[in-house]
């Protein structure tokens, strides 16, 4: 089944696995479909299709004009019902009690008629056509998207259920099964440069390479039925969500020691961006904490360096960890030393950090022979710094020519501005186009449940209205970059996610 992309539907059709499909043209999204360009005041919420209509989102008679009244009818009954808690929070037990009194036939006959006919477009690529193109003739674009994604707690619960089967069948013959799917021997496609038989070291590997192979029929549908239509991704549905957890602590504790030295240095009360680090009092302190590496010989090495270093100098040591292990120390507070920042990171996770790259490669190549733009779905804030680090590593490769991968950014964040802000200046450094979908943000009361329960600071901002300015000024930072750089114009994609 194909979905284009939209708000996330508390009921939708579901997958084998409990996934579910999302459909990205609702009438209340339609005046938020497709990239937005740098426009003057004037041409404010208007939109051009590539068939020269165009459409003032400000006149609701305009933005309707696609939708028939019964069509219209039912966007109001299913957002109104969606409205209500209860609803969504027992929306399986309701499928489950519905299809039971109705039969699987009538049930699922009445899903299409109401929550799927809102929200998918079709089950396959002949059945999205009609709609892409009767929304393409009004001005709307669409993204095709494979909803599928892993959280922890998700897999927590599956490795509860398979320690239970694991009791009622006996842990020998268990065991062996796993040993076997660990060694087994897969075949994955090779179109896009991935030949020959895999051994996989980890179980959850053959699941993310069959994930990587539906992503290339979206991106192959979304070719095949527009012109320069867009596919979108989810990072945990290529990697194993504990490897991206463990990855964005590794980052997290980069960065914020980052901000410690900043501070150290008076630097604190600055934007990210702006702070900068003195290479000589850098390695001073450093050296009286217990560092061994030259962390002065290593910068002033580089001519832009100029005796100061920021945040995306800092960063660049993970890309070089190889040759610069020695630098990547951070405290240990409760030892009261420094310790290695990839202390706990396996071989056998960077492995599979490259197999992600792998599959990113293979999709990137795909999107570029159909013509399509990927965009790489923003997900949890517990795992977005790798999520974010691996997509900017895509498009440093990608995007030099065009923009063709798109990172997102949350801008019910409080970090967003920060992050929007440190990726435009990045790409500006190296030369390639900085492509960004903005978006509110879509996992609020999860996140906040979290950081509550754990005991960590909320991350999201305090209000709407702050939310509303942080999604503004990130989006001039990017407009402002694509005006200053004619050579590789940035390309932005203005949406939102609508809560039911």
């Amino acid at each position: 089944m194909f979905a284009a992309r939209a708000a996330a539907a508390p009921w939708g059709a579901r997958l084998p696995g409990g996934r579910r499909l999302r459909s990205s043209v609702p009438p209340s999204r339609s005046a938020q479909s497709g990239p937005a360009r740098p426009r003057s005041p004037g041409t404010a919420g208007r939109t051009r299709s590539t068939s020269g209509i165009s459409v003032d989102f400000t006149e609701t008679r305009e933005a309707y004009k696609s939708k028939e009244s019964l069509e219209l009818l039912r966007s109001l009954v299913v957002l109104k019902l969606c409205s209500y808690d209860f609803l969504v929070e027992k929306n399986k037990e309701i499928m489950d009690l519905g299809e039971t009194v109705l039969g699987q036939k009538a049930f699922h006959q009445l899903l299409k008629m109401t929550f799927y006919g809102q929200f998918v477009a079709g089950e396959d690529q002949n059945a999205i056509k009609p709609l892409i193109e009767k929304n393409l003739a009004f001005g709307v674009g669409s993204v095709l998207d494979y909803s599928v994604e892993e959280d922890i707690g998700s897999i927590k619960h599956e490795q509860k259920e398979t320690n239970s089967c694991a009791s009622a069948a006996g842990k020998h013959s268990l065991g062996e099964d796993h040993r076997e799917k660990e060694s087994e021997e897969l075949f994955v496609s090779g179109q896009g440069g991935w030949n020959g038989a895999r051994t996989y070291s980890h179980p959850d590997e053959a699941k993310c390479d069959q994930h990587m192979e539906t992503f290339i029929k979206c991106i192959k549908a979304s070719g095949g039925s527009s012109i320069e239509g867009f596919s979108a991704i989810k990072m945990t549905a290529l990697g194993r969500p504990q490897l991206l957890l463990h990855f964005s602590e590794v980052l997290m504790k980069w960065q914020r020691f980052f901000t410690f030295l900043a501070t150290q240095q008076g630097q604190d009360g600055l934007e990210a961006v702006e702070q900068r680090l003195e290479l000589t009092q850098l390695q001073d302190f450093l050296t009286k904490v217990g560092a061994k590496g030259d962390f002065y010989g290593w910068f002033t090495g580089k001519q832009e360096s100029a005796g100061y270093i920021n945040i995306l100098d800092w960063k660049s040591l993970i890309d070089d960890r190889e040759k610069a292990s020695d630098l990547l120390v951070v405290p240990n507070v409760e030892l009261g030393e420094l310790e290695p920042l990839f202390k706990t990171f396996t071989a056998d996770e960077e492995k599979e950090l490259k197999r992600i790259m792998q599959r990113l490669d293979v999709l990137a190549k795909h999107a570029l022979e159909n013509g399509v733009r990927l965009m790489v779905d923003a997900e949890q804030t517990y795992f977005q710094p790798a999520i974010s680090k691996l997509t900017v590593d895509l498009q440093r490769l990608q995007n030099r020519e065009k923009p063709v991968i798109f990172n997102t950014y949350q801008c019910y964040l409080k970090e967003a501005y920060d992050s929007v802000t440190a990726d435009v200046q990045l790409s500006r450094r190296e030369g390639w186009h900085f492509a960004a979908k903005l978006v509110r943000g879509a996992y609020m009361d999860q996140e906040r449940e979290r950081a509550a329960e754990i005991g960590y600071d909320d991350p999201i901002n305090p209000d709407y209205e702050s939310t509303s300015r942080m999604y503004h000024s990130s989006f001039e930072v990017a407009v402002s970059a694509s005006r200053e750089l004619e050579d590789t114009p940035a390309l932005l994609f203005r949406t939102t996610h609508h809560g039911p």
